[in-house]
């Protein structure tokens, strides 16, 4: 094979290469190749998630520095919650406390758990933009990270559900269907932790857009108020997105009988939430890091 020579200033004529020299492509993506990039993403954050769910322990660890209880302050805030809002809002309604209280820990320790979700999420690429610039890691690991991280948050407020259902003898109904339901919420949990982190990292307002949000949804949805008080139009309530997704993972918990159509809305809007979140990850992967 013929070579190429070069004479070095210093010494006797030296070979090169003969082959094309390596460059970087810079050519924008296009058609499915968008798509298939995104999916090579997910797949190498997951092969990272031992790193991921080490990276989420050393955040509440960091968070929680010096703190006597550390993240069980959380665990103490959700007790004195559902204390003062169970007796209150038992007497107000007219509820039966043995059943109401329950009921109301479940749902807060739920949505407390979807409330920091969200919340975190629209941060979750601009808290890490010193390590997307400097390093190339998958997008999807930073997504994991979030998501287990606040995962590991609600499990410090369980024992506060566990001591309520013992105190007032609520037994859960283990069946499948709660299996399915933790399912769904895992795939949910991260699909909306990354629409919310793309939003995020592009639109700097989404923060205060997804806390006013969230504030409306908290009275609307039956958080603090059971879906059998509503004589009329509780069909309505499938509408909305965050009602048929705690139904699932409430439901079994305390026992209560749930309608047909819970379970196919909730598929319905965790599908939509899928497509939507796939299709603006793929598009936008490219762009993350000029963005943050």
């Amino acid at each position: 094979m013929d070579t190429l020579q070069a004479s070095h200033p210093s010494g006797p004529i030296l070979p090169l290469p003969s082959g094309p020299e390596p460059v970087l492509h810079l050519e924008p993506e296009r058609g499915f190749a968008c798509f298939r990039h995104a999916w090579n993403d997910l797949m190498e954050g997951l092969k990272l998630g031992k790193l991921a769910c080490t990276l989420s322990w050393l955040d509440i660890k960091q968070r929680y520095r010096g703190s006597l209880l550390g993240p069980f302050w959380l665990t103490l805030s959700a007790t004195i919650m559902v204390a003062a809002m169970g007796l209150l809002y038992s007497y107000l309604m007219h509820m039966d406390v043995h059943i109401y209280l329950p009921f109301l820990t479940i749902s807060l320790v739920i949505w407390m758990f979807v409330s920091n979700l969200i919340t975190e999420s629209c941060t979750t690429f601009n808290t890490v933009a010193s390590m997307i610039h400097a390093t190339r890691l998958p997008y999807s690991l930073h997504i994991i990270r979030s998501t287990v991280r606040n995962w590991m948050v609600c499990a410090h407020n369980v024992p506060v559900v566990a001591a309520v259902f013992l105190w007032f003898h609520t037994t859960p109904h283990w069946t499948w269907a709660l299996l399915g339901a933790l399912a769904v919420w895992a795939v949910d949990s991260f699909c909306i932790t990354l629409l919310l982190a793309i939003l995020g990292a592009r639109f700097r307002d989404i923060p205060p857009i997804m806390a006013s949000i969230l504030q409306i949804f908290f009275f609307i949805t039956p958080v603090i108020w059971a879906p059998e008080l509503m004589s009329v139009g509780e069909k309505w309530l499938l509408l909305d997105p965050f009602f048929p997704l705690i139904e699932i993972l409430r439901g079994p918990l305390t026992g209560d009988h749930l309608s047909v159509m819970v379970w196919p809305a909730a598929l319905l809007w965790s599908a939509l939430l899928g497509v939507v979140t796939c299709t603006l990850f793929a598009r936008m992967r490219a762009r993350l890091a000029y963005w943050v």
